[in-house]
C-alpha cells in the first residue's frame, strides 16, 4: 500500500494489534499516507523509532464512575483519559460524554489532537478523554453527581502543567462548571485546569464561536489562494446543528455565503435559496428536531429523514461538522457530481479514508480537521494564557488572534504541500507540518 517497506510493516502491526479499534486505525492510515512522502528522505525517523513511539499513547487512564440517579438507583459508567503525547507541552484536548465513547474513538481523537495542537504554534501536547455517560435527558442534578464522581478519580491526573481538558461532544459549559467546582473542592486550587469555562470564573470570550469561526477563516484562505475568490455568493452546505455547525453557519453568512443545506441526526433540509439562519439557530438552541421544526414555517424546502441526503445538494462548499465517518466514498462522489469543489472538516475525521483519497485525486480541495477545525483548541490555548496572566481580552482581540492563527496554519500547510510538489494536498501539508515539530521535540528529549 505504501512505497515505504518500513511503513507497510508498521501499519500491518497496527492493524493486527488494534484490530478492534477501527477509528484509531483510520487515523494512523491517513497519517501514514503523508509519512510515505517523508520517511525515505529522513532515515532518522525509522532509526529513532519516532513513529513507533508516536502511535502509542504515553498513558491511558481508565476508571469506574458510580453515581446515583434521581430515582435513587446506582448507575455505573466508565471514565477515560488518553494522554497521547506531551513532547511540546501539557496534554490538551476535549472531554466527550456520549454512548459512542470507547478507547478506539478516544485514541483516534488524541492522536489527531497531537498534530492539531502542534499546528497552532502554541505549547500544547495532545490528549482526549470522556465517558460512555450520555447527558441527554439527564437532570442537572444527575449530571452534577456524575461529574463529581468522575472528578473524584480524575483530579489526580490533571493540572495546568500536566493536562488541561476542555469541552467536546456532550461536555459543555454545564459539565465544565461542575468539574471545576469539584476540582477546586478536592485540591483547594482554582480551576485553571479546564478551558471552556464560564466568563464569571476565568473563561475566554469567543471560545464558543472559535471552532466554527476558525473553520471559515481557514476556508477563506483556501478560496483566496486556490480560486482567487471569497465566500461571497458561494453555496454552502453544513452538517450538524451543534455549536461548531451553528457558528460556522453564522460566520459563513457574515462573509457572504448562501447556506443552502443543513442536517442533524433527524434528517436534512435544503433549498435553492438561503436557509433562515434565525430559525435554525432557534431550533438548535432549543435542541429541536431540525427537519420537523424547520418545515413547520418553511414548507417549501427539500427535506428527508435521511441526513446523508445533504450531500446530494448542489453546492460549492461542504462543511461536515457533525461527527466522525459521516462522509463515505459514495457521498464524496455525490458531492463532486453536484458541483462541490471544496470540503473542509469542522468535525474530527468526518470523512473516511477512501473519501479523502477521492477528493485529493479528483480535484476537490480538501481541508483536514486537524488543520481546519483547530480554532477551538487555539482559543483554549489563549484562555490558558489569559488565566496565567490574570487578564481578560476583548472578543475582538481574541477573534483577531484566532484569525491570525488560522491563517498561519493554512500557510504552513500550503507551504509544506508545495514543498512536496502537491500544493493542493493540505492533508499532507497538515500532517507533515504538525509532525515535524513533535518529531524534533521527541528527538531532543531522548527516549522516554
Amino acid at each position: 500500500m505504501y512505497k515505504s517497506k518500513y511503513l507497510n510493516e508498521l501499519f500491518d502491526g497496527v492493524k493486527t494489534k488494534y484490530s478492534n479499534e477501527p477509528e484509531f486505525i483510520q487515523a494512523v492510515e491517513e497519517f501514514f499516507d503523508s509519512m510515505d512522502f517523508l520517511v525515505e528522505k529522513d532515515p532518522n525517523i525509522e532509526k529513532s523509532a519516532v513513529l513507533e513511539r508516536l502511535i502509542v499513547p504515553e498513558r491511558i487512564i481508565q476508571f469506574r464512575v458510580p453515581w446515583v440517579d434521581d430515582n435513587g438507583k446506582i448507575q455505573v459508567n466508565t471514565g477515560y483519559r488518553v494522554q497521547f503525547n506531551s513532547a511540546i507541552g501539557p496534554y490538551k484536548g476535549g472531554m466527550r460524554f456520549d454512548k459512542s465513547v470507547n478507547l478506539s474513538v478516544l485514541k483516534f481523537l488524541g492522536f489527531e489532537q497531537t498534530f492539531k495542537n502542534s499546528l497552532t504554534g502554541l505549547p500544547m501536547g495532545g490528549g482526549k478523554g470522556g465517558s460512555d455517560f450520555d447527558p441527554k435527558n439527564k437532570s442537572d442534578a444527575e449530571v452534577m453527581r456524575f461529574c463529581q464522581s468522575f472528578m473524584s478519580e480524575f483530579y489526580h491526573f490533571i493540572g495546568p502543567d500536566m493536562d488541561v481538558p476542555a469541552g467536546d461532544l456532550g461536555f459543555g459549559a454545564r459539565e465544565i462548571g461542575y468539574m471545576v467546582g469539584e476540582y477546586k473542592k478536592l485540591t483547594h486550587k482554582w480551576g485553571r485546569v479546564f478551558t471552556g469555562k464560564g466568563m464569571s470564573y476565568g473563561g475566554s470570550l469567543a471560545r464558543p464561536e472559535s471552532t466554527g469561526y476558525g473553520l471559515c477563516y481557514f476556508v477563506e484562505e483556501m478560496l483566496k489562494t486556490y480560486k482567487n475568490t471569497d465566500f461571497k455568493g458561494k453555496k454552502v452546505i453544513i452538517s450538524g446543528k451543534g455549536k461548531v455547525s451553528i457558528m460556522a453557519l453564522k460566520k459563513a453568512v457574515e462573509l457572504g455565503a448562501i447556506v443552502v443545506g443543513m442536517s442533524d441526526t433527524s434528517g436534512y433540509i435544503g433549498s435553492d435559496k438561503a436557509l433562515d439562519y434565525d430559525e435554525i439557530y432557534s431550533i438548535a438552541n432549543n435542541r429541536g428536531n431540525l427537519e420537523k421544526e424547520y418545515i413547520k414555517k418553511h414548507s417549501d424546502v427539500k427535506h428527508s429523514s435521511n441526513p446523508n441526503d445533504l450531500w446530494k445538494i448542489k453546492c460549492d462548499i461542504a462543511l461536515p461538522c457533525a461527527t466522525q465517518a459521516e462522509i463515505s466514498i459514495i457521498n464524496a462522489k455525490e458531492l463532486k457530481e453536484n458541483g462541490c469543489y471544496l470540503v473542509a472538516e469542522g468535525a474530527n475525521m468526518p470523512c473516511n479514508i477512501d473519501a479523502i483519497r477521492y477528493f485529493n485525486e479528483n480535484g476537490v480541495l480538501f481541508a483536514p480537521g486537524k488543520a481546519s477545525n483547530a480554532g477551538g483548541v487555539a482559543v483554549s490555548g489563549l484562555e490558558m494564557s489569559q488565566n496565567a496572566m490574570h487578564l481578560t481580552w476583548t472578543f475582538e482581540e481574541v477573534d483577531s488572534k484566532l484569525k491570525d492563527i488560522m491563517v498561519n496554519i493554512f500557510n504552513e500547510c500550503y507551504k509544506k504541500a508545495k514543498e512536496f510538489n502537491v500544493p493542493t494536498n493540505l492533508a499532507l501539508g497538515a500532517n507533515i507540518s504538525g509532525f515535524l515539530k513533535v518529531y524534533d521535540a521527541m528527538i531532543q528529549e531522548g527516549v522516554i
